[in-house]
Order: structure tokens, then C-alpha cells, then sequence
């Protein structure tokens, strides 16, 4: 099997057509075809995919596109759901301790901190809320926007006690900081160089709980959170602002309960059995040879 991820087929392929590179384009896409059962991460990216290989087929008279639409099928990223859930209330209480956090004290941006992930924007729609006043914002993770984060935080006196900039978090302690937040922010936007092809970092919170998740539909996070986060436009500063307000001062109890409990259960559809099962082939006869392994692509980069 070979699995479109997301840069392994979008945007190596978006990237080779935007410098020209035909030829590196078409051998992405014939390799990608060689393998017997071709899967994509999202509805997006198998979108993207065939829009992609429809300009190397005008260019080349090639025919990748109708082969991709018509065997291509989705197979979304698999998750390990049981390192978000039923997470110990001790551990979490430690762990925000550690930090110098309490429960629902503060806004929580969790991924690779890069221009497409909208850090700039979080930054600036905070500063202009009013959650400002009583909640910190934690932006985690590492990427090569940390530099342009941290300058950004530096340019207000005093940000720096509440803005804090993580770039230490371990794997074990990523669902306990998302279980403690008040809200998770993830303004992705689109850029050149890369795009959302679904969101695992959206998913993951939905199924560690915690406070409501704000987030754009760029690509293919609509997938991701279904219709259970709070939805702003790409770049739109001013509505991610009223957005955290209301994620974090307007809404009542029972409404943030009810969307973590339906975000939780849209989440878990990802569950890393569910995929694999889905994965391989209905019939319990048909056993795949060992050469049809899931394999991923040349990369460029490795989105969270």
C-alpha cells in the first residue's frame, strides 16, 4: 500500500510544479501508482492529489488523474487514542504545576509553531481579548517560526510572564497540558510551501478534553473536527479574538460539556484499530503479501 500523508504527495508534488520541475512531479506520481492499493489522509488531499496530477497530465499527456480518482481511497492518520483518554486528574494537576499553570488558566496553541499554524495570529488576537486579562497563553511545540514567536512576544513589556513559549514538551506530557487548557487555539492558514491536509493535533485534543477548540478550515481540518469546534476565517485576527472570548468567558458549562463529549466521540472514529481495520481488506480470506506494506513517500518536512 502507499499512503498519501501530507507532504509526501501534496506538496512535494505542488512544490516540483511551482519551480517548474515537471519531470520530478510525474515520477512522484508514478511511484505513488506502482503500489496496488493507494490510500490518501483526507478527502482534501486525495482533492489535491488529482488536481496536482490533472496540470502534469496537461503538460505531459499523461493520464495519472482518472487512474488517482479512481482508486484512490481515504484512510485517515491512525491515532493512538488511549494516550489521550481517561487521563489521571493527578497527573494533569502535576504537570500544569510543573509549568506554573492551573485548570482553565489558560489558552493552549499545541503543534509545530510555523507561519501556516497562525502563531502570529494567536498572538495578536490575545493580546487583544479580553481573556488576556485573566488567562495566560501558552503557545508549544518547535518549529522554525520559534525565533519569529518569541521576538513577537518580546515586543510588549511583561508578555513574557503571560505568554509563555514551550518548546520542551514531551510526548507524555502533550494530552495533560490539552486536558488543562481552557481553550485550544490552531489558526491554520494556507501558505505556499504548506497546508493542512487534516489536523492530528486537532484530533488529539478533541479525545484528551479540556475547554473547546478554535480552528479555521483550511485543507482538510474540517475532516479533523467535523462540526465540533469553534470555526473562524484563515487570518481573520479580530475573529479569533471574539472567538477566544467566547470560548472562554461566554460559554456556559453544560454548552462546553456537550461539545467536548461530541468532539471526543467524532475524535475517536481515528482510533488507530479502526484505521487499520478499515484499512486492510474486508474479506478475512484475502491476506495481503508481505510486499504490500504501508509505505510512506520521500518527505518534505513532518507536519503534526
Amino acid at each position: 500500500m502507499a499512503k498519501a500523508v501530507g507532504s509526501d504527495i501534496t506538496n512535494v508534488v505542488s512544490n516540483a510544479l511551482r519551480t517548474g520541475n515537471w519531470g520530478a512531479a510525474a515520477v512522484v506520481l508514478s511511484t505513488y501508482l506502482q503500489n496496488d492499493d493507494l490510500l490518501a489522509v483526507s478527502e482534501f488531499t486525495k482533492e489535491e492529489v488529482v488536481r496536482w496530477a490533472e496540470q502534469v497530465d496537461a503538460r505531459s499527456g499523461t493520464r495519472f488523474a482518472a487512474e488517482l480518482t479512481e482508486r484512490v481511497r481515504i484512510s485517515y492518520p491512525p491515532i493512538d487514542t488511549s494516550a489521550f483518554l481517561d487521563l489521571d486528574p493527578a497527573a494533569v494537576d502535576a504537570a500544569l504545576a510543573a509549568r506554573g499553570l492551573e485548570r482553565d488558566g489558560y489558552v493552549l496553541f499545541l503543534s509545530r509553531i510555523t507561519r501556516a499554524k497562525g502563531v502570529d495570529d494567536l498572538i495578536s488576537a490575545y493580546r487583544a481579548s479580553r481573556t488576556q486579562a485573566t488567562k495566560k497563553l501558552v503557545i508549544a511545540g518547535a518549529g522554525n517560526a520559534v525565533e519569529a514567536a518569541r521576538a513577537q512576544i518580546a515586543e510588549v513589556e511583561g508578555d513574557d510572564e503571560r505568554i509563555l513559549l514551550l518548546t520542551d514538551v514531551s510526548d507524555a506530557e502533550k494530552p495533560l497540558l490539552m486536558r488543562g487548557c481552557a481553550a485550544y487555539a490552531l489558526p491554520t492558514k494556507p501558505v505556499p510551501e504548506f497546508v493542512e491536509t487534516f489536523g492530528i493535533a486537532l484530533t488529539e485534543k478533541m479525545l484528551a478534553g479540556g475547554g473547546p477548540v478554535i480552528t479555521t478550515i483550511v485543507g482538510g481540518t474540517g475532516e479533523a473536527v467535523g462540526d465540533t469546534a469553534l470555526i473562524i476565517e484563515p487570518g481573520d485576527v479580530a475573529g479569533l479574538t471574539a472567538m477566544i472570548d467566547r470560548a472562554v468567558l461566554d460559554m456556559d458549562e453544560v454548552e462546553r460539556l456537550e461539545l467536548e463529549q461530541r468532539a471526543r466521540e467524532h475524535a475517536l472514529r481515528f482510533d488507530r484499530v479502526r484505521v487499520f481495520d478499515e484499512m486492510l481488506p474486508a474479506d478475512p480470506a484475502v491476506t495481503l503479501p508481505e510486499e504490500h506494506r504501508v509505505v510512506e513517500l520521500p518527505r518534505e518536512g513532518a507536519p503534526l
